[in-house]
C-alpha cells in the first residue's frame, strides 16, 4: 500500500491508497514543533487503530510538504522508522510532468503542483483548480497542462477568525448553511456572509480567469478541493467537480513517476 501525506500550513492530511482507491484517510493539526519520533508514534497509532488495515504493509511513501521545519522531520522519520520503505518528496529535482510558467518556479509551492497534476490526469485541460485551505488558491493550467499562473485570497477560516478578532460583538460561529441569505440573527448574518460571500469571490475569480485562461470559457473545467470546499460547492455557479483526495491522488502519481 502507498502512504500519501500532505502537510499544508493547518491541517495535515494523510491517505493510504490500494491500487488507485483511497482506503483509509486521516486528518490533523499541522503542529511544526512536532520531532520526527513523535510523527511516527501519532502514525503508528492511527495505522494501528484502522479496523481496515490490520496485517497491512507500506510499501511506499510519498510526501508534500508547504512547511519546511515539518518537512524535515517527515524526512528523517521516513530514514529512521521506514528505511526500508521507498519514499519520494515532492521538492526540486522530482518529475512531476507538469511545466512551469511562471516567473519564478521556485515561488510555487509543492502543493500546487501535485493538484495541477492530479487534475489534468483525471479532467485534462485547460483546468482551474480551488483549493480551500488555510488560504483559498485558485490555479490555472493550460490545455497543455503547464502551470501558467495563479490567484490567491485569504481563506476562509483566517477570515472567520480576522472579523471576530476585530469586531467586539462579533464571535466565531459553526460552518455551516443558514436558512436563507436574508439572516434574523446575528449567527446566521456571519454564516451567511462566509458562504454566499466566498462562493461569489469563487465565481468571481474564476470567471477572469477562465476568459484569460481558454478561448471558450465553457471549456474550463473547475476543480473544488481543500478541507473547506464542501461549504463553497453546493453555493457555486462555477465549481464543476469536488475532489477532495485531488493532492493525494497527485502524490501517488508522482510517486510512480519517481519510484523507480
Amino acid at each position: 500500500m502507498l502512504l500519501t501525506i500532505d502537510v499544508g500550513n493547518t491541517h495535515t492530511v494523510l491517505g493510504l491508497f490500494e491500487g488507485e482507491d483511497v482506503i483509509e484517510h486521516w486528518r490533523l493539526a499541522t503542529d511544526a514543533r512536532r520531532t520526527a519520533d513523535e510523527i511516527a508514534v501519532v502514525l503508528q497509532g492511527l495505522l494501528t487503530q484502522s479496523p481496515l488495515l490490520k496485517g497491512a504493509d507500506i510499501d511506499g511513501i510519498a510526501i508534500c510538504s508547504t512547511v519546511p521545519s515539518v518537512l524535515n522531520e517527515m524526512r528523517e522519520m521516513c530514514r529512521r522508522y521506514y528505511g526500508d520503505v521507498t519514499a519520494v518528496i515532492v521538492e526540486p529535482g522530482i518529475r512531476t510532468g507538469v511545466p512551469v510558467r511562471m516567473d519564478n518556479p521556485k515561488e510555487v509551492g509543492s502543493d500546487r503542483i501535485v493538484n495541477a497534476l492530479a487534475a489534468i490526469d483525471q479532467y485534462g485541460g485547460p483546468c482551474v483548480i480551488v483549493d480551500f485551505g488555510t488560504a483559498t488558491s485558485f490555479d490555472a493550467v493550460s490545455a497543455k497542462g503547464e502551470y501558467v499562473g495563479a490567484v490567491t485570497a485569504p481563506g476562509i477560516e483566517i477570515s472567520v477568525d480576522a472579523l471576530a478578532a476585530a469586531g467586539a460583538q462579533l464571535h466565531k460561529v459553526e460552518l455551516v448553511r443558514p436558512r436563507s441569505v436574508i439572516a434574523k440573527n446575528t449567527v446566521e448574518a456571519l454564516q451567511a456572509g462566509i458562504i454566499y460571500g466566498f462562493a461569489g469571490q469563487v465565481d468571481g475569480i474564476v470567471e477572469r480567469i477562465a476568459a484569460e485562461l481558454a478561448d471558450d470559457p465553457d471549456e474550463v473545467t473547475v476543480v473544488a478541493t481543500g478541507g473547506h470546499a464542501g461549504l463553497v460547492v453546493g453555493e457555486s455557479r462555477s465549481i464543476d467537480v469536488h475532489e477532495p483526495w485531488l493532492t493525494l491522488i497527485g502524490l501517488r502519481l508522482i510517486y510512480h513517476r519517481n519510484a523507480a
